[in-house]
This record gives C-alpha cells, sequence and structure tokens, in this order.
C-alpha cells in the first residue's frame, strides 16, 4: 500500500519535513478553521476538496473534539491576542437541516471552551430579532439575526471583537457593501462567490510536489490532476463537445499513465463547478460519450450550483477510487479538519449506497471513527493518521497561498513567528 510507503518516508525525512512546513508558512495567513476531503485509493492519497468554511465539527472524533477547545485559543491568542473576547459565529441561512445546526453547536462549544463570549447570528432577517434551530442532538441554537452598520456586523446587545464566518458566501452579501469593517475570519472575500477550485488545486499540487521530493516519493502519489474548463454551458453543443474532448484526452492520458505504472483501475474523471461546495454541481463519467449521453435530469444538476447561480467554469479532475474501509468493508474517505495549521478533528465519511469512485458526501452518509488526536501518542504508529494529516498540512498551506494570490485580507489578524514545532508555523 502507498499509505505504507509515504508513512514511512515521512518518518525517516521528519525533521526536514517540519523544517520545510515552517519555511513555506512564513508570511501565510491561513483560516481559523479548514477542512479537507481525502482520498486512498492505494496507488495515491491526495485531497479532492478544500472546504474554508466547515460544516461538520459535529462528526468529528470525541477524542479529538477535547482538544479543540485548547487549540482554538492558541490560534486565537497567537493571531489576535487579547482582542477576540467576543466572537460571533456568523451562519448559512434558509437552512433547517439539522446536523447543520448540530456542527454550529459543536462550533459554538469549541470557541466558549476556548475561553471567548460567543453568540450565533444568521445573516438575514429582521435586524434584532431571533429564531431557534432544532439541532440533530435535539439541543436548540438560539441565532439572533445580524445587524450592518457602518460596516461592522453586530448583534443586538453584542458588539463582537471578531466574526467567525460559518457561511461559505455563495451569495456576496452586496447590501453589505464592498468592504466589512468587522474583523472577519475566514474573510468574506474566499467565499465561493469568488474562490475558484482551479486555483486551490494548482497550488496543492505545486506543493504536493515539492513535499513528494522531500521525502524521496514519486510526485503521482500525492497530486490529482485538474484542468480548467472555461465557458462552460451544458445547454450549448459546441461547450458540451468541447469539454467532452477535453474528458476524452484527460481519460486517455490517466490510461497511458496508470498502465505505464501497472495500475489495473480503469480512469474516471470528475466534472465539478469551479466555485463550489456541498457537492453540488459534481458529476463524475467514465468518457466523452458518457458525458455527452447526460440525461435532461443530470444536466439539470450542472446547470446551477448553491443559491442559484449559473455554473459558468467546471474542473475536470482524475478520479480517485477510495480503498479507505471503515467497519463491516464499507467505502470510506477521511475528512480532516484544520484550526489554523493544526490537525483539529477527523472521521471517515461512509455510504453503504455508493463505490469507491463515486462521492460519498452525498445524503444518506454515516460518519464513523478517525482520530488525528492519536498521532500525540505516536506517529510512528499511526500511519492512516499520519499521511491522511500531512495531506491536510499540504491543504491548508495551498489555502494560505489561494488567499494570497487573490490579496484577501484578514483584518485585525498579527502573524507571529513560528516556534520549532511545526504546529506552530503559518503566519
Amino acid at each position: 500500500m502507498v499509505q505504507d510507503l509515504i508513512h514511512k518516508q515521512i518518518v525517516h525525512h521528519l525533521g526536514k519535513v517540519g523544517e520545510w512546513f515552517r519555511e513555506n508558512s512564513k508570511g501565510v495567513d491561513v483560516p481559523v478553521y479548514s477542512s479537507y476531503d481525502i482520498r486512498d485509493s492505494g496507488f495515491k492519497v491526495v485531497n479532492v476538496d478544500a472546504n474554508v468554511y466547515p460544516a461538520g465539527f459535529n462528526n468529528i472524533c470525541r477524542a479529538d473534539y477535547d482538544n479543540t477547545g485548547a487549540i482554538m485559543r492558541n490560534y486565537l491568542e497567537r493571531h489576535y491576542g487579547g482582542r477576540a473576547r467576543k466572537v460571533l459565529v456568523l451562519t448559512e441561512e434558509h437552512t433547517n437541516n439539522p446536523y447543520y445546526w448540530d456542527n454550529v453547536r459543536v462550533l459554538r462549544s469549541i470557541l466558549a471552551d476556548a475561553g471567548v463570549d460567543v453568540k450565533v447570528a444568521i445573516p438575514r432577517g429582521h435586524p434584532g430579532s431571533s429564531v431557534s434551530l432544532k439541532s440533530a442532538s435535539g439541543e436548540d441554537v438560539v441565532a439572533d439575526v445580524a445587524i450592518m452598520k457602518s460596516g461592522r456586523i453586530s448583534v443586538e446587545g453584542f458588539e463582537p471583537d471578531l466574526i467567525i464566518s460559518n457561511n461559505d458566501f455563495s451569495d456576496f452579501y452586496g447590501e453589505w457593501g464592498p468592504t466589512i469593517a468587522s474583523p472577519m475570519n475566514p474573510p468574506r472575500e474566499l467565499g465561493w462567490y469568488r474562490r475558484k477550485k482551479s486555483t486551490y488545486f494548482s497550488f496543492y499540487n505545486g506543493l504536493s510536489a515539492q513535499f513528494a521530493k522531500l521525502i524521496e516519493i514519486d510526485p503521482f502519489l500525492l497530486t490529482v490532476e485538474t484542468e480548467l474548463f472555461q465557458g462552460f454551458d451544458i445547454g450549448d453543443d459546441g461547450s458540451r463537445d468541447r469539454l467532452a474532448q477535453l474528458v476524452q484526452t484527460m481519460i486517455d492520458r490517466l490510461g497511458a499513465e496508470y498502465r505505464q505504472r501497472g495500475i489495473a483501475e480503469k480512469p474516471v474523471v470528475f466534472i465539478k463547478n469551479n466555485s463550489g461546495t456541498y457537492g453540488l454541481a459534481v458529476i463524475r463519467v467514465e468518457s466523452a460519450e458518457d458525458f455527452l449521453a447526460l440525461n435532461a435530469k443530470t444536466r439539470k444538476k450542472m446547470k446551477a450550483a448553491k443559491g442559484g447561480r449559473d455554473v459558468e467554469e467546471v474542473i475536470v479532475q482524475e478520479g480517485v477510487p477510495s480503498t479507505t474501509k471503515a467497519e463491516g468493508g464499507i467505502t470510506a474517505e477521511p475528512a480532516v479538519y484544520m484550526i489554523g495549521c493544526q490537525l483539529a478533528g477527523g472521521f471517515l465519511r461512509t455510504h453503504a449506497e455508493k463505490g469507491p469512485t463515486e462521492s460519498l458526501n452525498s445524503p444518506g452518509a454515516v460518519y464513523k471513527r478517525m482520530c488525528v488526536s492519536d498521532l500525540k501518542v505516536s506517529v510512528e504508529g499511526h500511519p492512516m493518521e499520519n499521511v491522511y494529516g500531512w495531506v491536510a498540512k499540504l491543504g491548508v498551506l495551498a489555502v494560505g497561498f489561494e488567499a494570497q494570490s487573490m490579496n484577501v485580507e484578514f483584518k485585525g489578524y498579527t502573524r507571529r513567528p513560528a516556534g520549532a514545532d511545526p504546529e506552530s508555523a503559518c503566519g
């Protein structure tokens, strides 16, 4: 298994790996949290999605959760000093999904454990009012309606020092004006109204190739082939034909490379909205003919993303199958959560009705135990957590470079010199 090789090489080069991470994170601002979906095919281990506004904190391992308050406190003290004592969590709107509100409930608890005064707000509604949402755990989450005044976000009777956004800003919220004066982390400018998967994967693949060279392995083992397709219009014959040609070219190229490496797996690709989340506007195809033969229902799925926005750009990405298994032999994919540059939590996403090459991020997913905190007991004894953890760390560096390339400002954020511990790196 490639996982064992990568683990062995990371452990062997651990000193160099830590120094490389510190050097690459100098001057890089990273969001308060992020999450990474990882695929382990047995012949490569890669990140296939990076979320800067992660939901799902309710699914992380209990042992990991017990450490998150201290990790969050370290991040806030490191980058905001004593200036972030009152925190407002800004949520998604128009959702009654009890699992999302369970995520908000846990996030609120993490911040409370970090020692801050925390309230929850929804972005739109009647200012001064509040709503009570039922979480999957049965506990109500009370959310006040956000008030915007002179560029600053607050709720009735609560003026926060820091806004932590759990809203992915697929919508710009233009009524708030071109800039938000309140310190917000992650900033609105990292929202999906502006962010591009193609930019992220360009940085991720570049960093992964550097990391692979450092630990003396083939970069193929840590990179995922990704190409941008612009001018996408699922209703236009010419656009579909051009995309079909790109799909087939990538599949043919992957097939030749797989055969050369003795990989029996038949290549597939995913077509994904270049600015989207929640697994929306994502389809799996095995050939150009497969894509051109999509039925009307699937074509409609690719026409619009979250909030009804038109899909105008897509990426074509190598489909990496999952050989990771949960209890009962069910196909699983790891998800790793970061707070700043530190590993904060993890779980295995499973789906009994999905195969190893399908997206597991869909209704019916079940979450199983995987604890990144086990690495504090022994790095050498936990190859899965070590390898997946480093793939996530490559991801958070890529997000930092992505934000830098977009000229995103983290208001109120202070960079601190890194210490000897790689986890103290990043700004």
